[in-house]
C-alpha cells in the first residue's frame, strides 16, 4: 500500500448465491481448479517452522509510510513472517518499538517474480481480529513504477477490518474509482465470523469483469461497462499479502492485544482455459 488507497466502503447485504450467480456472466468458481482452470503458480507454504517465505516466489517490502498513516514497520524477520511448520505462512503483527514505529509486521509480494493478467486468484486464510488490525490479500499492476497509483490499478481480493469480524471488503482502485471512491462491496456474513477459521478468498478476472468469491460463493462483481472512470485491468498484476496496524481504514489499535497473526494455508493462481 504505497499510496493513499483508503476506503469508504459501500453498503450491501447478503444476496443468495442463486440470485447473484444469475446476475454474473461466467462466474462459477471451483476451489480445486476443475476443468475450466489450469494452475499457473502456487505456494503451499510447506517447510520447517521459522523458515522465511520462498525467495523464488516472494520479496519483502521493508519500511513504513505506505500512504495510509499506518503504524507498523514491515520487516523481513522471521518474527514477523515465516512458515509455522504446519503448512501455513504466518504474518505476525507485534507491539514493539522498531525504527521509530510502535509496531512491526510484514508485507510480501511477487513483484518481479510472478505477474499475471486474468485468471482465478485465491488464498485460504485465517485472519486476525482486533481494533486497528488490517490484513489483506491484494494485487497491484506491474506498471506501478512507471505510471504510479491508481493508474496501475489495484485489486483487493480480501480486506478485513479487525473490529468488524463479520464483514469482508472486496474492491478495485483505478482512475475515477480510488481511495474513498473505490468500486467496492462491504459484505456482511449472514452468520459466523471470519476470524475463527480458514476461508477461501478469490477473484475470477476476465477481460471485462472481475468477480469476488468467499468460500466459492460470489458476492461482488465489477464490470468494465459499470465502473466509473478508466478500466485499468488489462495488464499483468502481482500479488501481495500483509497485515497492517492502524491507518485511516481501521483506526487505532487501542485495546487490541498483540501479537496478532494471519495464517495463509496457500495461494494459488489459475489460467482460464475457456
Amino acid at each position: 500500500m504505497t499510496h493513499p488507497l483508503r476506503r469508504n466502503p459501500g453498503s450491501g447485504r447478503w444476496l443468495s448465491a442463486l440470485l447473484f450467480a444469475a446476475l454474473v456472466v461466467g462466474c462459477g468458481g471451483d476451489d480445486e481448479g476443475g476443468e475450466r482452470w489450469e494452475l499457473t503458480w502456487a505456494d503451499e507454504f510447506e517447510g520447517p517452522a521459522g523458515q522465511l517465505p520462498d525467495s523464488s516466489r516472494w520479496v519483502f517490502d521493508i519500511g513504513t509510510d505506505w500512504g495510509n498513516n499506518q503504524l507498523e514497520w514491515t520487516t523481513d524477520r522471521p518474527e514477523n513472517v515465516s512458515l509455522d511448520g504446519a503448512g501455513n505462512l504466518a504474518i505476525v503483527a507485534r507491539e514493539e518499538p522498531f525504527q521509530g514505529q510502535p509496531y512491526t509486521s510484514a508485507r510480501i509480494k511477487t513483484k518481479g517474480l510472478f505477474e499475471q493478467a486474468y485468471g482465478r486468484f485465491e488464498a485460504r486464510i485465517q485472519v486476525p481480529s482486533g481494533a486497528g488490525i488490517w490484513p489483506a490479500f491484494w494485487m497491484l499492476g506491474n506498471n506501478i513504477d512507471e505510471v504510479g497509483w491508481p493508474q496501475s490499478g489495484e485489486i483487493d481480493v480480501m480486506e478485513f477490518r479487525g473490529q468488524e469480524p463479520t464483514v469482508l471488503h472486496g474492491s478495485i482502485h483505478g482512475p475515477g474509482h480510488s481511495g474513498g471512491q473505490a468500486y467496492t462491496r462491504r459484505y456482511e456474513l449472514p452468520e459466523g465470523r471470519l476470524d475463527t477459521g480458514f476461508h477461501i478468498y478469490a477473484v475470477e478476472w476476465v477481460e471485462d469483469q472481475i468477480t469476488w468469491f468467499l468460500d466459492g460463493e460470489p458476492y461482488h462483481v465489477a464490470r468494465r461497462s459499470e465502473v466509473p472512470g478508466e478500466w485499468v485491468y488489462d495488464h499483468p498484476f502481482f500479488l501481495l499479502l500483509n497485515v497492517a496496524v492502524g491507518g485511516g481504514f481501521v483506526g487505532s489499535p487501542e485495546g487490541t492485544t498483540f501479537p496478532r497473526t494471519m495464517l495463509v494455508d496457500y495461494v494459488r493462481v489459475y489460467e482460464d482455459l475457456r
